[in-house]
């Protein structure tokens, strides 16, 4: 049974001013795996106090002092993946195979490209009309991330930065706090001065609200709901910090009749359903062309059937478990609103598969002939649960993409480049992926309306952890 009893702050791991602690559960098994202390508003107070001192020098330091502590992070990654990727299957129930060659690798990937975006950009250039422009660390900055991609979203924040020469405050889910300790362990390996990065475990109302609300926090970074982000806004709004928000998403797959359908359908279905479903950028509407409908509603039925489920731990392809008895309730819930609303259910359905009576499994689970309007394809589900949706002209695909107050992603698939660079056109949607390809480590991520504001990743991330002055240039 894990223990953590410790907050990493101003260096050092230590004692939290609260005695309040949670269960860190396995939803695979729906057992207790360990225990986590929660940190309260004295905590923030005193990881803020240190982030801010060390702010003056470490906003100081030279971008090849921070290349090589950057290089020295990656040393400390690298040794740790496999440690990164045993606890995300332990905590979120992200399977083995997956969790090492994706969750975990995803840090790396992320510093690799923020390395390459740091050495390129300049901290000084010379503008048009000959003033000078500099880029300089925002200062304090506070980040909160989310369970179902724990060290992806750590990384797209923690090293941006540590990049620029800001400092900072983790709050990582409560849920998943294995994962951010063992974060915490590499920064601390990677021999980062005291102060820079900090850990504070909790929730959101004792936590991140505090952090949202502080006074001497420049920024907040948040990926989550919509309805946590919005509170941060909120809570940020009386001292004018930076807010950066990745949030929720509804993404729509637009299926052409031209399209090499074998392929994109099956490739469709193992997208929506990766990760359990719990993807903010998720595929989860698919909108076909109603002269391949049925076509499409057969291929996707036989993928869905071939998706196995099963024990996380195991090695494999599979999906493992939603994260938590609430999130089960949930997506069960929309699947009977699904039922209730008159949607076809072409294969899965309520309750868990056979044999997996434990852990919160779900069945995966797609609706055909729904109606654009009925709630299972305007709400996120966050589960394995696929809506299919026909459509008669290209103008409809659109404006069926576009009518949801998300825009994080979207998805076309079609033989015919005209048409996709047309259709791409027109999407509103802050990344696009095609024909099964989507963009890299490097490109920025971040979404339209209500899926939020901002972009993280490659020069574009680490642009939001910086400020801008202008000066003109030094005359006698």
């Amino acid at each position: 049974m894990l223990t953590l009893n410790k907050f990493y702050i101003d260096g050092a791991w230590v004692n939290p001013a609260s005695s309040a602690t949670m269960p860190i559960m396995n939803p695979a098994t729906n057992s207790q795996i360990g225990t986590v202390s929660m940190g309260n508003a004295k905590d923030v107070d005193r990881a803020v106090a240190a982030a801010k001192r060390a702010f003056e020098t470490f906003s100081l330091t030279s971008k090849n002092e921070r290349l090589a502590l950057l290089q020295k992070l990656r040393i400390e990654t690298v040794a740790r993946l496999e440690d990164l990727a045993t606890a995300m299957t332990s905590e979120m129930g992200a399977p083995a195979t997956m969790s090492l060659e994706v969750q975990a690798h995803s840090g790396l990937g992320h510093l690799d490209d923020f390395i390459t975006a740091l050495k390129q950009m300049e901290d000084e250039e010379t503008l048009p009309n000959g003033d000078i422009l500099s880029r300089e660390p925002i200062g304090v900055c506070g980040l909160i991330t989310p369970w179902n991609w724990p060290i992806n979203q750590i990384a797209l924040k923690v090293i941006p930065a540590l990049a620029t020469g800001s400092t900072c405050i983790l709050k990582p889910s409560e849920h998943t706090p294995i994962s951010a300790q063992i974060y915490a362990e590499i920064v601390d390996a990677a021999g980062y001065p005291a102060g820079v990065f900090n850990l504070v475990q909790g929730d959101g109302i004792a936590v991140g609200s505090a952090m949202s609300r502080h006074p001497d926090i420049d920024m907040m970074s948040f990926t989550g709901s919509t309805r946590a982000g919005t509170a941060v806004s909120k809570d940020a709004a009386d001292s004018i910090k930076r807010v950066t928000l990745e949030l929720g998403g509804k993404s729509p797959n637009l299926v052409f009749a031209d399209a090499d359908l074998n392929k994109r359908v099956k490739e469709s279905v193992e997208g929506c359903f990766y990760n359990t479903g719990q993807s903010c950028n998720a595929p989860t509407r698919l909108l076909v062309e109603r002269s391949c409908y049925d076509n499409v509603l057969t291929l996707a039925k036989t993928a869905a059937e071939a998706q196995k489920v099963g024990d996380p731990t195991s090695i494999g392809d599979h999906i493992g478990p939603v994260f938590d008895k609430i999130q089960y309730d949930r997506v069960q819930a929309m699947i009977q609103v699904g039922i209730d609303e008159g949607a076809r259910l072409l294969v899965g359905g309520l309750g868990k598969p056979d044999g997996l009576e434990n852990g919160w499994y779900v069945k995966p689970t797609i609706f055909c002939d729904v109606d654009h309007n009925m709630r299972i394809s305007r709400e996120e589900i966050f589960g394995p649960v696929l809506v299919i949706t026909p459509f008669d002209t290209e103008e409809e695909a659109i404006a069926m993409a576009n009518d949801t107050e998300y825009g994080l992603a979207a998805y076309v698939q079609s033989g015919d480049a005209t048409r996709v660079a047309r259709v791409v056109r027109r999407l509103r949607a802050g990344t696009i992926q095609i024909n099964g390809r989507g963009p890299d480590y490097g490109s920025p991520f971040g979404g339209y309306k209500r899926s939020g504001n901002g972009r993280e990743g490659g020069t574009f991330g680490l642009e939001e952890y910086l400020e801008i002055k202008v000066r003109p240039p030094f005359l006698t």
